[in-house]
């Protein structure tokens, strides 16, 4: 479908237009369905910072804005394309298009694969657009298709729905549609090495206990939110998996560190010294926590703080503070911050951020942070700091 100039000069004209109130203007174009042209801003709007390349071409035609919202961000599409390379790759669940995008830089053929036959239409009309013309894309049952296929592929990607018949999120793998736990014999038959990309939540442990041949985990966190695990599957793999957390700041700069899946490190424990560590969230998400403080040379607060210091300033990943001071946690010694602006974080600590804020009448922001946690005498301290201004 090629869009008329004038709807698409439309369609840029309002992408700062409120699309409640636009709908209940008539539609200037009786072509095209209102609906449909609404839609089309909207999933624009929403593509501006997260799929620069394909808000930049006006030719490109959005689906759905839920589509836009599942779908991997440019940033994240490059870093994934960047671990595997090969002849073939084929995605069993292609959805948008962004991953296999910048996995066709990366192979020579792509097989895309989507079951939503208006959404596959619009994929491979983008494609056309955005001129990558060495993505096949297939409309209908991947794995159907899988099952015919007679080739072979280098890698086989799979991004498993994680919502159930009755839409309700499922949080162990063998729920997601498809079932990668059942599909493992056939995966393995048409290539030797899978990428699956999960949800957040999802349990390191439940991972391991689901699938064999795990080679690989990426815990990829942007701006220090983790979005996405990557799970690498191998043929014949039979070693211990290791653990990668991943980092991608404002500026792109990339934290990156491999941790063996044991942590049994002989980590150090101690009160609270110079300076204050909190880890990426990517990286706690992988439970690393005492070879984090033996890679780093850093000590713990607590055994199940998770918050890292040291006297010197060190090169750490994640948010580093200069400790200003520290008070024991009581209704006298934390009257001085009633009524004042203060960043509060909780690590294993009995409340919540909301609960200290609403019971000592604590306001949000500020240049004070304060760390509301347990020191390893298990006493509850706060520690007050400045943070030490990085791009993470």
């Amino acid at each position: 479908m090629t869009l008329p100039s004038d709807l698409k000069q439309f369609i840029n004209d309002n992408l700062k237009q409120d699309i409640n109130t636009l709908a209940l203007k008539k539609n200037p174009f009786p072509d095209f369905e209102w609906s449909w042209i609404l839609n089309q801003i909207q999933a624009k709007q929403k593509a501006e910072k997260k799929l620069p390349t394909w808000f930049a071409n006006d030719d490109v035609i959005f689906p759905s804005t839920l589509s836009i919202e599942q779908t991997s961000s440019e940033t994240l599409a490059k870093f994934k394309s960047e671990l595997i390379s090969g002849e073939k790759l084929i995605d069993l669940t292609g959805g948008f298009g962004v991953d296999d995008f910048y996995f066709a830089k990366r192979f020579k053929k792509i097989v895309h694969c989507e079951f939503q036959d208006d959404l596959s239409a619009i994929v491979q009309h983008n494609f056309k657009v955005l001129k990558t013309d060495n993505i096949e894309t297939i409309s209908g049952d991947s794995i159907s298709y899988l099952e015919k296929s007679i080739e072979k592929f280098d890698w086989i990607y799979i991004d498993p729905a994680r919502r159930d018949d009755k839409k309700t999120k499922v949080f162990l793998l063998k729920y997601c549609t498809p079932n990668v736990v059942e599909l493992h014999d056939l995966l393995f038959e048409k290539s030797d090495n899978i990428l699956i990309k999960a949800a957040p939540l999802l349990d390191i442990s439940s991972i391991l206990n689901e699938l064999s041949n795990v080679k690989t985990i990426y815990a990829i966190g942007l701006q220090n939110e983790v979005k996405e695990l990557l799970i690498v599957l191998q043929k014949g793999f039979i070693g211990q998996p290791e653990l990668i957390a991943v980092n991608i700041s404002n500026d792109n700069t990339i934290h990156q560190d491999i941790f063996p899946l044991n942590d049994a490190a002989d980590s150090q424990l101690s009160l609270p010294l110079n300076y204050l560590y909190e880890p990426f969230s990517s990286y706690l998400k992988l439970g690393s926590y005492n070879n984090i403080a033996v890679k780093f040379n850093v000590s713990k607060l607590h055994k199940h703080s998770h918050l890292y210091t040291s006297k010197e300033l060190i090169d750490f990943p994640g948010r580093c503070f200069k400790i200003e001071e520290i008070i024991p946690y009581n209704k006298k010694e934390i009257k001085f911050l009633e009524n004042t602006k203060c960043n509060i974080t909780t690590r294993n600590f009995p409340l919540k951020v909301e609960q200290i804020r609403k019971k000592h009448k604590i306001k949000d922001g500020g240049d004070l942070y304060a760390f509301f946690t347990t020191d390893l005498n298990n006493d509850k301290i706060i520690v007050l700091c400045k943070k030490i201004t990085t791009d993470n």
